[in-house]
């Protein structure tokens, strides 16, 4: 029995991983869980679940938390910090890091020093401090197993391989819900059109990185750390059906690739299972269905600009992927509340990119600071810009 922490149990990714973990009771218990703000939920969850730990980010809702969940054998906490702690826990075999954006790095490096298993969920973290947080990895000998489903497919495709034998790495992308929207109409569209995922059902901050294209050069920057590939060696290709979910070719021409249907359980699951596959009753393919065959396109870098600007942070390397991070997470808060428009998220982004310092070799608390920096100077220059809803 494996004792699993989750870090944003209310979210998609943390909401699947729980489905897994009622299909296999008799292998994971669920010893914490935490959200940031979604006390009804959590609460919900913890009944269930009976974990020993719950936590809650925003602390204004502890006491409803204890509320919720009195006369349980429970200990609630509520703040940051909590989270942080709670992962320490000696009892805990694997932490779901699961958390959306840079909230995710505080704990995940907790979580890494007190040498559990990380089951890898949170891009933002390797895009924020992928070098720090690998060289940690090394230190505590923890293993980083990827919870994305293109990371998961890169990773079990060079199971077995010498990574010295690959020629590049191929990240697959659905294009999002605009790869045939002229780019003219982009500057009309609204949060509502944009949350609509073509393939899959995620969080709102996920599904608008996935329709700029931003979550897939998150992907890229985060492959580079996993992995331990450079840049140059990592290529995008826009497959609309996400059959596909990534491959790896190799120096001798041949190409390895994981496929199976749009499902986050899977790559969920394989990472908690890991080295071990489980039988499970998730969809599988129909290959006699696919009439219309496997499609791949090239990504369209100029309409898409979010992608271009990630490929720029991670060639300049240092705290640059740690300010396109920051920037975006402001940008696209404010595109969901209608205060800038689509096409406005990349322009954000940019600016910040052209006026925050560059640290070539930062620390954590250099990241921390560059955060800091980039999240007041977008939204300053968000509040300058011009939009009409």
């Amino acid at each position: 029995m494996k004792n699993i922490a989750i870090l944003g149990s209310t979210g998609s990714i943390g909401c699947q991983t729980l489905d897994v973990v009622r299909s296999h009771a008799d292998e994971f218990a669920v010893y914490a869980i935490s959200a940031r703000s979604s006390v009804d939920l959590l609460i919900s969850q913890a009944r269930e679940f009976l974990p020993k730990v719950v936590c809650i980010a925003d602390e204004s809702k502890l006491t409803q938390l204890r509320d919720g969940l009195e006369g349980l054998p429970v200990t609630c906490y509520g703040g940051d910090k909590a989270i942080e702690e709670m992962v320490e826990h000696t009892e805990i075999d694997i932490v779901v890091a699961a958390m959306v954006g840079y909230a995710g790095l505080r704990p995940t490096i907790a979580a890494i020093r007190a040498g559990k298993t990380i089951a890898f969920a949170n891009k933002e973290t390797l895009v924020v401090a992928g070098e720090l947080v690998c060289a940690l990895a090394r230190e505590h000998n923890v293993s980083l197993l990827p919870v994305d489903s293109e990371h998961s497919a890169i990773f079990q495709s060079l199971m077995g391989e010498d990574s010295g034998q690959v020629e590049k790495l191929l990240l697959t992308a659905s294009g999002g819900p605009f790869r045939l929207m002229p780019a003219r109409q982009l500057a009309s569209v609204t949060a509502g059109v944009a949350l609509k995922h073509p393939n899959l059902l995620m969080g709102a901050k996920i599904t608008i990185d996935s329709a700029t294209m931003m979550n897939k050069g998150f992907e890229v920057i985060e492959a580079k750390w996993l992995f331990s590939m450079p840049v140059s060696k990592i290529e995008v290709l826009v497959h609309p059906q996400s059959i596909i979910h990534s491959a790896v070719q190799f120096i001798d021409g041949s190409v390895k690739a994981q496929l199976g249907m749009p499902d986050m359980r899977l790559p969920i699951q394989f990472a908690l299972t890991y080295p071990r596959r489980e039988k499970s009753d998730f969809p599988r393919i129909d290959f006699f269905s696919l009439t219309d065959g496997l499609t791949f396109y090239k990504p369209d870098t100029e309409k898409f600009q979010c992608l271009k600007l990630a490929y720029e942070a991670t060639r300049m390397g240092g705290n640059m992927p740690c300010v396109l991070n920051a920037a975006n997470e402001v940008a696209v808060a404010a595109f969901l509340k209608g205060q800038i428009g689509f096409l406005q998220i990349p322009c954000l982004i940019e600016y910040a990119m052209e006026h925050i310092s560059f640290n070539a070799t930062p620390d954590l608390e250099a990241y921390m600071e560059t955060d800091k920096q980039t999240r007041a100077l977008t939204e300053e220059r968000r509040e300058n810009l011009k939009f009409e809803i």
